[in-house]
């Protein structure tokens, strides 16, 4: 296929800073990229994300660190000489230009012959399932059509690198799908490397090789959806991998690799991977997956077990998504198949297996090799 990207073997990240005014927006990004991989940068508004992503294309410039592709250093030129496509939240569409000159901008404006400029935007329409829509404005397109026209624009180039700054907000829940599922199968048909920023976990889990949780400009973790989704190695981490139940206590006893918390008037015993001591101040993880529901007064030996009240149950097919409020007023999220019923009183259970214990307080981060390290 001639539409087949560019490639280079690694693109390093060094001690990647970035700051605004005396304040850092990204310090010290390490990161290692690999040729055909799909990786995810994860964090909430704020986080750094974006902004390691400009930096990448040369749209901001550095204040500190350095970008090499295969050991040449990039992040001194311009974004038109990196050669990287870029696919934005906005879609950034040229309003008075029809799909095919959209398409066709960037290789006009690097001097492609007309000829392979036609083939290759050709290509691209097929490629993206927008055959019928060829000569149509962008205006007379959907939001979904335009981000596939959006992202033909981009691998027309056959770039190196894909950016791609939160592509799918502006769409609804089923093109949302549909579109993840698109970005994926032209990731892999055509060889991309592609970088994509989110603040959907379960979006950067299903579409990434690896991910990059950041919080205030600083790498947390780097690692593959599944071992970030087992082994969070923070709470701040845990909260983006689907642990919605976070719940302050303080240690009770730790006994080899097992420690006992107290939280919302009862002793929880769970896993650490930091060293705890008793009295420590923590926040115990559990998915709403994780919990189980029994009826309340279950004595539930060799589990995790915390008396509550049913206050919300919405039904999600297969599924019941439930809010329960522990006697204290916490609110605790759990899915379960069991039906119940608003006002309900209940037990919930887990296994010891399946609650996470961690520090309170965020330690500073380290580098994502450093992270790399530990985790992979």
């Amino acid at each position: 296929m001639s539409i087949h990207a560019t490639s280079f073997e690694t693109l390093e990240l060094e001690n990647v800073a970035r700051s605004f005014g005396g304040q850092n927006a990204l310090r010290d990004l390490n990161l290692s990229i690999r040729s055909g991989e799909f990786i995810a940068l994860l964090g909430p508004s704020g986080c750094g994300k974006s902004t390691a992503l400009n930096c990448l294309a040369g749209l901001l410039p550095l204040t500190g660190g350095r970008i090499l592709m295969d050991g040449k250093q990039i992040d001194q030129l311009p974004p038109e000489k990196r050669g990287f496509g870029m696919v934005f939240q906005n879609y950034a569409l040229f309003p008075h230009l029809s799909v095919e000159k959209n398409i066709a901008f960037g290789l006009e404006m690097r001097n492609v012959p007309k000829a392979e400029i036609k083939q290759r935007v050709a290509e691209a329409i097929e490629l993206v399932q927008l055959g019928p829509h060829a000569s149509k404005l962008p205006g007379q397109m959907s939001g979904g059509q335009q981000q596939r026209v959006a992202i033909a624009r981009a691998v027309v180039l056959r770039p190196p690198l894909v950016l791609m700054d939160e592509p799918l907000s502006n769409l609804d829940a089923k093109l949302r799908l549909e579109m993840r599922t698109e970005i994926r199968r032209l990731h892999q048909s055509l060889g991309l490397t592609t970088l994509y920023v989110t603040h959907d976990q379960e979006e950067a889990l299903s579409l990434a090789d690896r991910l990059v949780v950041l919080r205030l400009g600083e790498v947390q973790q780097v690692g593959t959806p599944r071992e970030l989704h087992e082994h969070p190695v923070n709470w701040h981490v845990a909260d983006f991998m689907g642990y919605r139940n976070l719940l302050e206590g303080v240690v009770e006893r730790v006994h080899g690799g097992a420690v006992t918390v107290s939280v919302l008037g009862t002793a929880v015993t769970g896993s650490a991977k930091d060293l705890l001591r008793a009295g420590d101040a923590v926040k115990v993880g559990l998915r709403p997956e994780d919990f189980d529901i029994a009826p309340a007064g279950t004595v539930a030996d060799g589990l995790a077990s915390i008396t509550a009240t049913v206050e919300v149950v919405e039904y999600q097919g297969r599924e019941f998504a439930v809010e329960a409020r522990a006697d204290d007023g916490q609110a605790l999220h759990v899915r379960t198949s069991r039906h119940v019923e608003p006002g309900q009183r209940v037990t919930l259970t887990a296994s010891h297996d399946r609650v996470l214990v961690f520090p309170a307080e965020l330690a500073g981060a380290r580098t994502a090799e450093e992270l790399e390290g530990a985790v992979l």
